[in-house]
């Protein structure tokens, strides 16, 4: 049996203002308060003697080390990411950064905004654009009808409402 996995697919680079922001602000604090924090506290176990006993030492590399990964994760996707901050020329239509409201078929309604994969977990309301409700709404109408092909079975939802304006 093989190890092997193959690479994730690749997400879409797009990204609003807040969530640029959100990513930008956690990599400042890795830098700049957690990681010296950490490498202050390995230093302190390092100096304990024996590291190959010493399980505050260990946890503290392990530590340091997820930090650098995801310092480093920032950093490339940072570089790539594209700044949506202005809206489409036809807002009726759905978009990326769109909030949507939408019917399924037991009249249950939902509302949610379209955004980048690196910050639909912001907030319980996000979805990201690359998610298949996401994708079968884009370039769509209110009024419009998108159905869904689910483990469950087929879903069909209504679209009612879009805007660019945050709700209240």
């Amino acid at each position: 049996m093989s190890r092997y996995r193959p690479p994730a697919p690749k997400s879409s680079p797009y990204i609003t203002p807040e969530g640029a922001a959100r990513l930008r602000a956690e990599l400042d604090r890795l830098w700049r308060e957690e990681r010296p924090e950490v490498v202050r506290a390995l230093a302190d176990a390092a100096a304990e003697g024996d590291r190959s006993e010493n399980a505050e030492y260990i946890y503290r590399k392990k530590q340091l080390g997820g930090i650098d990964r995801r310092i480093r994760f920032l950093r490339r996707r940072l570089s790539v990411l594209k700044v949506v901050d202005r809206t489409p020329a036809g807002t009726e239509q759905v978009f990326f950064g769109a909030w949507v409201t939408v019917e399924d078929e037991t009249g249950a309604e939902a509302r949610f905004r379209i955004v980048g994969p690196d910050e639909f977990d912001q907030a319980p309301e996000y979805i990201s654009m690359d998610a298949p409700l996401a994708r079968a709404l884009l370039k769509r109408s209110p009024g419009d009808e998108v159905t869904l092909e689910l483990a469950a079975g087929r879903k069909t939802w209504l679209l009612l409402e879009v805007t660019y304006e945050a709700p209240d």
